[in-house]
């Protein structure tokens, strides 16, 4: 007996390739037979549907050349598909959770720093707000006014020269408000303020220090190293010498004469009786008593005045005719 290669056809056309067919369809069939049934007027099927089909028959529900099987096994695999999908999207959200924990552990201390700053530029602007707020109301408005060094001016006036100052807020007294109160006080030779919370102003006066009087056609006048007038004086009193200089008190001889007499000290000041200077460099002091002192210039006047009152201690005025201390390294008395 010859055998031939044979086919494996089922239902009424042919399988494709890798198709599963259940065994009860399955037919054998030479080879031979196959390729004439191809060739045959049935076309491409070999065979009219009613031959091709098998005796037992597929189910009139089920679909030709498709296993009832394969409805659970597409389910399956739809199932498999769907948790694949699953896992995925489960898989991409912990990939995010973890990108984010990264990101937050990575710029956990720049964001501490935005923190602090933010935090410390609210408090700087809420104290702001309330310095601001509370240095123009009316808690901070001036109702005092305390006079400090005060000695030829009465405290009182210095005082009532603010009056129109009361109730400003202190923020809002300027230097040139307190400059106008003070400007007609000649005798103020420098001065500064101070504000003490919450409505106190201090002022604190130098008064201008006399260096001797001078005689005008007004008469007698106290005046300073400036030759501002402090006061006008009917007699000269005690350590004020009477200051005679060509060209008054506009003269290099008076600047002269006042640099002197601001660095005697005050032993010999108290005895000082007079002042005379034709230049700057030509100043002479007179002592009670008529006691002469040449002096020369302005210069090394600390210097001076220092070998000045020791010369007086070892010989006192009313033992010497005069004293020399031009050059103080070879002062003398005669």
């Amino acid at each position: 007996m010859s055998t031939e290669p044979i086919a494996v056809v089922a239902g009424a056309g042919a399988v494709a390739a890798g198709a599963r067919v259940p065994r009860d369809l399955q037919e054998t069939v030479p080879l031979d037979d196959l390729r004439r049934g191809l060739a045959g007027p049935g076309g491409a099927g070999g065979r009219d549907e009613r031959d091709a089909e098998p005796r037992d028959a597929e189910p009139r529900d089920a679909a030709p050349g498709v296993d009832p099987h394969d409805h659970a096994t597409g389910a399956v695999r739809r199932d498999d598909a769907k948790g694949a999908r699953r896992a995925v999207a489960a898989a991409e959200r912990a990939r995010r959770r973890y990108e984010k924990q990264e990101v937050r552990r990575f710029t956990k201390r720049s964001r501490r720093r935005r923190l602090v700053w933010s935090v410390v530029g609210g408090a700087l602007a809420l104290l702001v707000v309330v310095v601001v707020g509370g240095a123009y109301s009316p808690l901070m408005a001036l109702r005092e006014v305390r006079v400090e060094g005060a000695a030829r001016i009465p405290p009182e006036q210095i005082v009532a020269a603010f009056e129109g100052e009361l109730g400003t807020p202190l923020p809002l007294v300027t230097r040139d408000d307190v400059h106008s109160a003070l400007a007609g006080f000649s005798l103020i030779e420098t001065y500064s303020t101070e504000t003490i919370p919450p409505g106190t102003l201090v002022v604190r006066i130098v008064e201008r220090t006399p260096v001797g009087v001078i005689e005008t056609a007004r008469g007698l006048e106290l005046v300073d190293g400036a030759g501002v007038v402090i006061d006008r004086l009917d007699a000269r009193p005690d350590g004020q010498p009477l200051i005679e200089t060509p060209g008054g008190t506009a003269s290099d001889g008076f600047r002269a004469v006042a640099a002197v007499v601001r660095n005697l000290p005050a032993e010999v000041r108290t005895q000082l009786v007079g002042a005379t200077a034709e230049t700057a460099d030509d100043v002479r002091l007179e002592l009670a008593g008529g006691v002469p002192v040449v002096w020369g210039g302005a210069g090394d006047s600390a210097t001076k005045a220092a070998v000045l009152a020791r010369l007086m201690a070892v010989a006192p005025p009313d033992t010497v005719s005069g004293y020399d201390v031009s050059s103080p390294e070879s002062a003398v008395t005669y």
